[in-house]
């Protein structure tokens, strides 16, 4: 029998964030906690997991844990690890299908969050997958908020693989 009540999903929520693989794994596995009980704060573990924890969020999406559930400002994981610059993270995220075309309540994709703030190896991970043509609500591109970021590398890399090569 699956448990899944709250004390459940904080205990898993608990050891998600904290980046507790030896836990996660033994309240997944031995206790059978279901890996969408959520928590007091109505949060699934892979919705708090530690975000550098790819380890924690590869288990966690291996016991079934949907990656692309948003909060209540449109956020997905993809969108959290893609801001703070978690490539590793966002690679078992896309191996495990996440949507990283999904965006976020202003409109942003996670390329657009990983370009604003400079990240350019997760935007070169995200470039293939992503709609870089896709505008946020404030009707930019992902090129047009590296800009006005002043992330110029990023900028000028995602305007070369523009010029160069259909990336969607």
């Amino acid at each position: 029998m699956v448990k899944s009540d709250i004390r459940d999903g904080k205990r898993l929520s608990g050891a998600a964030a904290r980046g507790d693989l030896t836990e996660v794994k033994r309240l997944l596995d031995q206790e059978r906690v279901n890996v969408h009980t959520v928590n007091e704060f109505g949060k699934t573990a892979l919705q708090v997991v530690m975000l550098g924890s790819s380890l924690v969020v590869e288990e966690l999406l291996k016991h079934g844990a949907r990656p692309d559930v948003q909060d209540q400002w449109g956020f997905a994981l993809a969108h959290d690890v893609a801001r703070c610059g978690f490539l590793d993270t966002l690679r078992v995220l896309t191996e495990h299908g996440a949507n990283v075309n999904l965006p976020d309540a202003g409109g942003s994709l996670p390329i657009h969050l990983a370009a604003g703030e400079g990240h350019l190896d997760v935007v070169q991970h995200l470039a293939p997958i992503s709609n870089v043509q896709h505008r946020n609500l404030k009707g930019q591109t992902p090129v047009e908020v590296a800009r006005a970021a002043d992330r110029t590398g990023v900028a000028m890399w995602l305007k070369c693989q523009l010029g160069t090569q259909s990336l969607h």
